[in-house]
């Protein structure tokens, strides 16, 4: 059998040699710029990974491991004096507190004293023509003339008494009486009125037949649980 055979030769081999070269060209081109630019691409990189990082150690770096720290509190000297001042506790005597008025003390009125207190020594009374005691002193003072309280209490009696003409008596703290005769007959207060030391009850009068001889006058006495007290001496307190 005979084999076809080519027949390369005139214009035919011409235009087969160009297609090769066009395709050898093509191939080196490719090999020549594409290689290139990846080789260029990598250096870049490795470049800008220096520039970030500096030169690194290849086995990574090494790592200070810090231990912790107690944090000390500042004394007394250190601290800051705006700082807070712990108050040592204080135990509170949370017994109720009641309120006293105070033991003030004044004159029922003032007046030279005409007869004096005695309660030891037999005095002479020139009214009744004999000789007896005197629980209380008579301070002279003209008809009318206010009389205060002497401190404060409570108005126990208002009395005509028969000797001593009208009479009031107040209650004080601490056991204490005091007795205003000889006034007018008409007080100011009344059996349970609350009086303050200074606050009028009435007026010097003339009602005191027992001691009508004696001039215009109040008869001021004091008793202390029940006993005569000199009122000169429960003045000074």
């Amino acid at each position: 059998m005979n084999k076809p055979k080519i027949a390369l030769g005139g214009a035919g081999f011409y235009i087969v040699l160009l297609l090769c070269l066009m395709v050898v060209g093509v191939s080196g081109y490719m090999i020549l710029f594409h290689g290139s630019t990846a080789a260029e691409a990598d250096a870049a990189a490795a470049s800008a990974d220096a520039d970030l990082y500096g030169d690194l150690d290849p086995e990574g770096p090494s790592l200070e491991i810090l231990e912790p720290q107690t944090i000390k509190e500042p004394d007394e000297e250190s601290a800051p004096a705006n700082a807070p001042v712990e108050m040592p506790s204080v135990q509170v005597d949370d017994t109720p507190v009641t309120a006293t008025a105070p033991n003030l003390v004044v004159w029922p009125l003032r007046g030279a004293v005409v007869s004096a207190f005695s309660v030891d020594e037999l005095l002479y009374d020139e009214t009744m023509g004999d000789w007896r005691t005197h629980a209380g002193v008579d301070l002279a003072a003209e008809a009318g003339t206010q009389v205060m309280a002497a401190s404060a209490g409570t108005v126990s009696v208002v009395e005509n008494d028969p000797l001593m003409g009208t009479t009031v008596m107040i209650d004080h703290a601490g056991g204490y009486r005091t007795t205003y005769a000889n006034l007018q007959a008409v007080p100011t207060v009344k059996v349970g009125d609350a009086v303050s030391a200074g606050q009028i009850i009435g007026a010097v009068g003339n009602t005191a037949i027992a001691e009508a001889s004696v001039a215009s006058h109040l008869h001021f006495a004091v008793e202390k649980d029940g006993d005569a007290v000199d009122p000169q001496t429960f003045l000074k307190d």
